[in-house]
């Protein structure tokens, strides 16, 4: 199956509402789409993923083969509740975390608290359009995600390394499952394989990302503020018995304290009396069907609330 692919550039111009319906398609039908021409600097990206291979082969490698994981697969043990992986968290915002990484060099440091700065725009500007694509206004999604004190979403980088696995049929790189945040946006490996996502029963491999496209997937709080027309997809990490593959992914997120709903405007009308509904029917039948359940939503026991 071919991937869905947003042009970012034909978001302004001519083409954009046909690559707002190609954004729309694949939020709701497949869950995760390639951004192309994104306009973050491809010579930073590169930079971060360089340093980040050198973090991991000068302060993670060793560590990983003579950790516990390593030595089960070594004695071909049960694996099936473990990862294969190597992986620490940072936070950007509300708050930096990423002076508490042991032994973080002051150019990784710098790179990647620039480059998130630039990947930011890019999630808020999906955020936008797939506000806009549900028939909210564009700053819906935003302003769920920031909560009463409206400081922004909260946005965190999850940085994995997948290392060589000598028995790759024997545990996942990551094991199945779906993302619990909002916006999920990935800079991984131009090389390694491993990633795959499930759609209509089949495992979608996600090939190595060429040209630095960033790979999305939308999460759980998407799919629940969509009221499910968004959907939040189960995936996995393969590993690999060749090579080491980089993940890196950035969640564009609800702060803790935000309170997640289905947009009202998305809900059909509940808890109204069907003979009321019949009144207005009558006198409405051959309008949309639209207005009837905007009008029954903002109706409690036969009265329309102000």
């Amino acid at each position: 199956m071919e991937i869905p692919v947003i042009d970012f550039s034909e978001l302004n111009g001519d083409k954009r509402g046909d690559t707002m319906a190609l954004l729309h398609k694949a939020c709701e039908q497949w869950g995760f789409f390639m951004v192309e021409n994104h306009e973050i600097d491809t010579q930073l990206m590169e930079k971060v993923k360089q340093l980040i291979n050198t973090y991991y082969e000068e302060n993670l490698k060793e560590s990983f083969y003579q950790s516990g994981i390593a030595k089960r697969l070594e004695k071909q043990e049960n694996a099936s509740d473990i990862d294969w992986e190597s992986s620490f968290f940072v936070w950007h915002r509300p708050t930096s975390s990423i002076n508490e990484i042991p032994n973080i060099s002051q150019e990784l440091w710098h790179a990647m608290d620039e480059y998130v700065e630039q990947l930011v725009k890019v999630g808020e500007k999906l955020s936008e359009v797939m506000s806009e694509n549900l028939g909210l206004q564009k700053d819906y999604m935003k302003k769920a995600f920031s909560g009463s004190d409206g400081d922004g979403p909260a946005v965190g980088t999850k940085v994995a390394k997948y290392p060589k696995c000598p028995r790759p049929e024997l545990v996942r790189g990551l094991r199945e499952h779906t993302d619990a945040g909002g916006i999920i946006l990935l800079l991984q490996d131009d090389r390694v394989p491993g990633l795959e996502f499930c759609k209509d029963g089949k495992w979608v491999k996600i090939p190595p990302s060429k040209n630095n496209a960033i790979f999305v997937n939308t999460g759980e709080q998407v799919e629940v503020l969509s009221n499910g027309i968004y959907k939040s997809v189960v995936h996995r990490v393969l590993p690999d018995k060749n090579g080491s593959r980089i993940s890196i992914a950035t969640f564009y997120n609800p702060i803790r304290e935000a309170i997640i709903s289905p947009a009202p405007k998305l809900l059909y009308p509940s808890n109204f009396l069907y003979g009321d509904y019949l009144k207005l029917y009558g006198s409405t039948k051959f309008g949309e069907k639209g207005p009837r359940f905007e009008t029954m939503k903002n109706t409690i026991n036969g009265n329309i609330l102000a």
